[in-house]
């Protein structure tokens, strides 16, 4: 099994979610108003308040199969605002 999370900008969240669908991914989590330092910026409360600087963090627990189906269109998507999405193992407890 494997984890997929996404952090990037809430504007993009519908086009994510749609992303996850259209592969059917099983489900996933939503984080919205995740704030934190990146390697180039710092985003702030105000940032947030304006929504210019609101982050959303979803989680996604699924075969490897469908990250590859999901693998080019969230590059794209993730590509126009930024973000990051990064692939690790999981194994259920």
């Amino acid at each position: 099994m494997k984890r997929l999370d996404l952090i990037f900008s809430e504007r993009e969240l519908d086009a994510i979610l749609k992303a996850l669908e259209a592969a059917d991914v099983p489900g996933y989590t939503v984080t919205k108003h995740a704030t934190g330092r990146g390697p180039e910026t710092v985003v702030s409360e105000d940032m947030e308040f304006s929504g210019l600087g609101a982050n959303a963090h979803v989680i996604v627990f699924c075969e490897e199969d469908i990250i590859s189906k999901l693998k080019d269109n969230v590059k794209s998507i993730l590509s126009y605002y930024g973000g990051v999405a990064y692939v690790s193992e999981a194994i259920e407890l």
